[in-house]
């Protein structure tokens, strides 16, 4: 089998990583990166050992698929041309930089039949892939993704620069449709939104409290999955995940907490979180989340199968995001008014 000639558009803070993976994936051929920046993207080409272009129709039809890693305002208009020439098309988050031109998009690689991947990479991170081997089944949900202020996509607010990790993975763990939304953002340092806090209400009744924030003194990327029988805290950035669980001491030996006496206890800690509630971490891999979202959309491509996570599940996070910019923006006025 012929190897499939990939390309990179946008060689920036993510882009030279997915041609960096692209050039040691086997049976792909890294054909060329394409960046208006000359000096960049010469640089990456040779570090690729690919060859530089200064714009993306130069390497059509030649390349059989392609990461799209510009701008986010620039996601449409080179996607919408990649789609209408028939390559398939890996779209860094978040897929669009409005509604409109996402719905756009899904229709056009419907009507072509076109794959089209959406970068959501935190679907393959190793915390993520293995908390969804148990059943979840959420009814409350804390994510917090902060961040100091990097000075990239600052042509996007936070709801679609970090947040929209954070949408897209409830959607997919709740599979449910959010009815309600109440927001709040602050612009700290550019225009729209640097700091933003969003409650949704799914039509399952599950609760999610968003935070997200670039203008943090620290990072952190953490979510918080409260149910009936679990507690699971996952964080990405250690890819580490905790599922706290009732013991099968107290659930064989009917321990009831409410009749327990705390004057009896040595130590009531090590009494919840050794005879009542039971701690597992989670053995999860190393792989590269990046590298992992990548080969998998090497392989729709050349099985001819779904993309993991398609243009419409894109769509949807743009959705939710849209109504939580719209949340945002009503909460300004009344802040105003008061």
């Amino acid at each position: 089998m012929s190897a499939l000639r990939a390309a990179v558009v946008g060689t920036g803070h993510l882009g030279q990583h997915h041609a960096r993976i692209f050039s040691q994936t086997e049976g792909v051929r890294l054909a060329g990166v394409v960046d208006v920046d000359e000096a960049r993207g010469r640089e990456v080409a040779e570090r690729c050992g690919c060859s530089w272009f200064p714009h993306y129709r130069e390497l059509l039809p030649g390349v059989d698929l392609v990461s799209l890693a510009v701008p986010t305002r620039f996601h449409f208009s080179v996607a919408r041309d990649l789609i209408e020439a028939g390559v398939p098309v890996l779209i860094e988050k978040p897929m669009t930089a409005n509604l409109a031109e996402a719905e756009e998009l899904v229709r056009l690689a419907s009507a072509r039949k076109v794959l089209v991947q959406v970068g959501h990479v935190e679907r393959f991170n190793p915390a993520v892939v293995e908390i969804q081997k148990i059943a979840v089944r959420p009814c409350y949900i804390e994510a917090d993704r902060i961040s100091p202020f990097s000075f990239r996509s600052v042509d996007i607010g936070v709801v679609l620069d970090l947040m929209i990790h954070d949408i897209d993975i409830l959607l997919h763990l709740t599979r449910s449709e959010v009815e309600r939304v109440e927001a709040v953002g602050v612009s700290v340092l550019a225009r729209s939104e640097d700091v933003a806090n969003a409650r949704l209400v799914f039509s399952s009744g599950c609760v999610a409290n968003l935070t997200a924030s670039r203008v943090s003194m620290k990072t952190e990327r953490k979510i918080r999955i409260f149910q009936e029988d679990a507690y699971i805290s996952m964080d990405y950035q250690a890819r580490r995940a905790l599922i706290y669980r009732k013991s099968e001491k107290m659930k064989r030996a009917g321990l009831n907490p409410e009749a327990v006496d705390p004057r009896s206890l040595p130590d009531p800690k090590a009494f919840v979180f050794g005879d009542l509630i039971e701690v597992e971490e989670v053995q999860m891999g190393s792989e590269e989340p990046l590298a992992l979202e990548i080969a998998a959309f090497v392989q729709a491509v050349r099985d001819g199968t779904p993309s993991a996570v398609s243009a419409e599940d894109g769509l949807r996070a743009i959705r939710v995001a849209h109504r939580i910019q719209l949340a945002i923006a009503e909460s300004a006025k009344r802040l105003h008014l008061s």
